[in-house]
């Protein structure tokens, strides 16, 4: 790896890789084999930041609003979300959990090898992945669960699979992350270069003379704002492949002079194709969470364990032995309850009614772990649009959250089931025994979830989905398969470009789609160079 601004002004590779998220690493890192490979990343390396590469630290990132932070916030719909803006993209900053996607997925994604597939998910995990030892806590949730009809219970597995499972984990039993960077091990170091802080301005392409236009190099910039180009070296093989991520690709797209004419238009970017689908179909799974108040101390860890349920809401533990520090401590000054958060949970309970707990309780208390539910899919779609030209910017984000009534059901049934495991003899010990499950909904609505109003109780399980709502990060859409880009993810109108990521995707894979991109990067590089090498 090596800072853009070591990289020289003209340069000139058999493939050029646009974005190192979990598609483009393994994607680069496989035609390294036989071919000279560019593999451009916008942000900077993994390595090295404590933040990053210890489970410890997970989400200490989020509220980093920095240039150079690994996490680049947006807000849409007033659920605040984080774009990564690192090497190797969400496997950097995501909370680790690894399952592999449903079969439904390599339909959708049209891959028909299943021993590819298989082969690729093995190749990943030799690296990456580990299984993960459960707290206590956890193995109550998970009894919890099969005690509330999630079954079976399934155990260990890395495949998904109806029921209550332990899944794997990019975390070791060191708390130390492996990131999708760490695939670069299998890397021909001879022919492939990795550029950090190279931020791609635009694909240019050859229009004159040509039947559609052809992609030939891509013009980026280095962290003191100096001027790059890149150029395929002229086979016809040669490619270029976006795998910049949900938000990156449609945006490059766009910006570049393919997509819809009205944004090109309106920017003033000259049209190269107009694509009236990039930017279409956005979705992000909605996540709502509930904070469940323990008496007693719960060993910290993040997402190990996953419910799978028939009806399509996905289960899970997380940030266990945590409590949101909501209030300072000169607000709990002055309201003379400061010295109750040095006694033990039992005395602060006794000294204030369920109903009436508020912050104060959960400041005192400092126990306890959030369980999550996501809707699968999902049906509900939004749209990207570029609001400038400066590839730096966030574009602009709509999901539609619940648009889709089937989403909204599927929370409430996923909501009404985590209460049902909270209230479960197996979880017993991890939950007051007179608090309520409107106690917990309310005391959840006080909690800052999201930037949306609403009141601080809850009026139904479908308000609080639509009330407490937040983002799982599990952004994909913009690109779709059989809209943007063909079965082969070339994309459809031009030549010598490919878009493989989490844009291409129809849905989200599995209870975490990290598995299923990966798995799609290998794929796809062992595809193309395959056809490549027997041409």
């Amino acid at each position: 790896m090596h800072e853009a601004t070591k990289a020289p002004k003209i340069s000139f590779y058999d493939y050029i890789v646009i974005g190192g998220d979990p598609a483009g690493i393994p994607l680069a890192t496989t035609l390294s084999e036989n071919y000279s490979v560019l593999l451009l990343e916008r942000g900077g390396s993994p390595y090295g930041n404590p933040n990053i590469t210890r489970s410890s630290n997970f989400g200490s990132y989020l509220s980093d609003t920095s240039p150079n932070s690994p996490s680049q916030q947006f807000i849409s719909e007033g659920v605040v979300n984080a774009r990564a803006r690192v090497l190797d993209g969400g496997t950097s900053i995501n909370a680790g959990f690894y399952s592999r996607g449903e079969q439904k997925f390599n339909k959708e994604a049209r891959l028909t090898n299943d021993s590819l597939i298989r082969e690729c998910y093995e190749w990943i995990e030799k690296v990456m992945v580990y299984k993960p030892t459960l707290n206590k806590w956890e193995l109550a949730l998970k009894a919890a669960l099969v005690e509330a009809g999630v079954k079976p219970d399934n155990g260990f597995s890395l495949d998904h699979i109806i029921g209550t499972k332990v899944g794997g984990s990019i975390f070791d039993e060191n708390g130390t992350r492996h990131t999708a960077a760490d695939l670069l091990q299998y890397a021909n170091p001879k022919d492939l270069s990795v550029l950090l802080h190279a931020t791609v301005g635009k694909i240019l392409f050859k229009i004159k003379g040509k039947s559609r236009p052809l992609a030939y190099g891509v013009m980026f910039e280095d962290s003191f704002g100096n001027k790059h180009k890149a150029y395929l070296k002229g086979s016809k093989k040669d490619e270029i492949i976006l795998s910049a991520g949900a938000l990156g690709s449609p945006q490059l797209l766009v910006l570049s002079g393919i997509g819809p004419k009205e944004q090109l238009r309106a920017h003033k970017i000259k049209v190269v194709l107009e694509q009236p689908f990039v930017g279409k179909g956005m979705a992000d799974n909605p996540l709502n969470s509930i904070f469940i108040p323990s008496p007693v101390a719960v060993k910290t860890a993040i997402v190990h364990l996953v419910g799978i349920t028939q009806f399509g809401s996905y289960i899970e533990d997380a940030y266990q032995g945590f409590s949101p520090q909501i209030m300072t401590n000169s607000e709990l000054k002055s309201r003379k309850t400061n010295s109750i958060c040095h006694k033990t949970p039992g005395s602060c309970v006794s000294k204030t009614k369920f109903g009436d707990i508020g912050l104060i309780y959960l400041r005192c208390l400092q126990l306890g772990g959030f369980i999550l539910e996501k809707v699968n899919g999902p049906l509900s779609k939004g749209e990207l649009r570029i609001k400038n030209r400066n590839p730096t910017d966030n574009p602009s984000v709509a999901f539609n959250y619940f648009k889709e009534p089937e989403d909204l059901n599927k929370c409430v049934n996923g909501i009404r089931t985590v209460l049902k495991a909270v209230d479960s003899k197996a979880f017993s010990n991890y939950k007051y025994a007179n608090m309520t499950s409107k106690d917990i909904l309310d005391l959840n609505m006080k909690l800052p979830m999201n930037l949306r109003v609403h009141g601080n109780t809850s009026s139904s399980l479908e308000q609080y989905c639509k009330d407490t709502v937040r983002t799982i990060w599990h952004y994909h859409g913009g690109c779709h398969i059989g809209k943007v880009v063909d079965h082969e993810y070339k994309v459809l109108g031009v030549d010598a470009l490919r878009v493989i990521d989490g844009s291409t995707l129809l849905n989200s894979p599995g209870t975490n789609p990290q598995a299923s991109v990966l798995m799609l990067g290998r794929y796809m590089g062992v595809t193309i160079l395959g056809q490549r090498l027997a041409s």
